[in-house]
């Protein structure tokens, strides 16, 4: 099928392509991938674009295993530096990763959003399970559940 040939309504428009060169890849909206080979032939794909978010998921995985808990914050979000003074209020050592210091920090913001947290930060685990942003670990502090929830992950001991 050539590109002239083409009827289908979500295909952006294609740009020229010069002699010599690879196929053109382009992200859709809804998050198929397409790819244009240099004899005008459309592959569709969805496998390779959910795969990326299924490696960013895993990376999130990755960094709050084995860890009682967790916060993933801006150094410049005044609402993730409070709950990181809540939490070691309580006694706790948080890990905390600085989204926007280390290098693969957009990566896990998006992981972050597709889990539900808007805004992406801060996003707190504890004991390995999602808590929330800042609003529901207020909620859990002004319901005196905070700390009980960060004994049981074994962040503290009194």
């Amino acid at each position: 099928m050539r590109l002239s040939q083409l009827s289908r309504p979500n295909v952006p428009k294609m740009p020229f392509m010069a002699k010599g060169t690879g196929p053109l890849i382009f992200n859709t909206r809804n998050h198929r991938e397409m790819t244009v080979h240099r004899q005008g032939q459309i592959t569709w794909s969805i496998k390779s674009v959910n795969h990326q978010a299924g490696e960013d998921m895993d990376m999130v995985r990755r960094l709050v295993a084995d860890r009682p808990v967790v916060v993933f914050s801006r150094s410049t979000c005044c609402m993730s530096h409070s709950i990181k003074t809540l939490i070691s209020s309580f006694g706790a050592n948080p890990t905390v990763y600085e989204l926007d210091q280390i290098p693969n920090g957009k990566q896990i913001e998006k992981a972050l959003v597709q889990l539900g947290c808007q805004p992406s930060v801060p996003a707190v685990f504890i004991g390995q399970e999602f808590v929330g942003g800042d609003k529901q670990v207020m909620s859990l502090q002004v319901k005196n559940e905070l700390a009980p929830l960060l004994r049981k992950a074994g962040a503290i001991w009194i």
